[in-house]
């Protein structure tokens, strides 16, 4: 089983439009940060894609992906999902649309929205069969369950993927650690987890929040994303625990 980190980034980027680092160090490459999506991929190179985001040529470019078996999404929040079209050559010799899930209120907005992706268009066939959560357990050989986070006024999904007797848990967008995140996120062997700054924020995880959600979890590896501008890795990397890293894009974990 295997992680790779498209993006790392928060909803601006680092660097922001400007050149603006903020305390990020310029001239180290795992400060440019695209915004957050991840691939997760089995022994038997089955891809999921969480997160289409408004960076997602230019990520599968870098990554030499082709191809994704599913797509899933935490929200619908323009980060997380303005990249959308950039499905389309996944598209191409496909006999059917690829499969999409998200939860009841995302799929609702996304059909709002992107009508043409699940609908098809002037003769354009549709890019994405979308599904509810609902009965989803099983998505392209992985295991899935999810839960709702608390994300300010709104809830956004948490993925837990296995395979290979391996597993590894998606958190983004939160700013309160409930129970049912405890419980689904323990004991995985990677938690991918929110940490937007260090200071409080009303609709995301900060640094303190974070780490309690790792050591609550158990995780035996943490990486930490949508990681703002105020974020330098060096400096992070300095502060944190042995089981705990920075993440970056282009990461990739193999965990065999």
């Amino acid at each position: 089983m295997k992680l790779l980190m498209l993006g790392s980034g928060t909803s601006t980027g680092v660097p922001r439009i400007g050149n603006d680092w903020g305390l990020c160090d310029p001239n180290e490459a795992k400060n440019r940060r695209t915004r957050v999506s991840i691939i997760v991929e089995s022994a038997a190179s089955q891809r999921i894609l969480v997160d289409t985001s408004p960076d997602l040529r230019q990520q599968l470019l870098s990554a030499g992906i082709l191809s994704v078996d599913a797509v899933m999404w935490t929200h619908d929040h323009a980060d997380h999902c303005h990249g959308i079209d950039d499905l389309r050559p996944m598209r191409f010799g496909r006999d059917a649309a690829l499969p999409g899930y998200a939860s009841t209120e995302t799929v609702r907005r996304l059909r709002q929205r992107f009508s043409y992706v699940f609908a098809g268009q002037y003769g354009y066939p549709s890019i994405v069969q979308l599904e509810t959560l609902d009965r989803v357990k099983i998505v392209a050989g992985f295991g899935v369950a999810s839960c709702e986070m608390p994300h300010g006024n709104m809830n956004t999904t948490g993925f837990r993927f296995e395979t290979d007797g391996k597993s590894i848990g998606y958190t983004t967008d939160f700013c309160e650690i409930t129970d049912e995140m405890v419980e689904l996120f323990s004991d995985v062997d990677i938690l991918v987890t929110d940490c937007l700054r260090r200071e409080n924020h009303p609709t995301h995880a900060s640094l303190d929040v974070a780490l309690d959600f790792s050591a609550r979890t158990d995780a035996r590896l943490t990486v930490l994303t949508h990681l703002d501008k105020s974020m330098d890795y060096a400096t992070l990397s300095a502060e944190t625990p042995d089981d705990v890293i920075v993440g970056y894009d282009g990461l990739e974990i193999d965990l065999g």
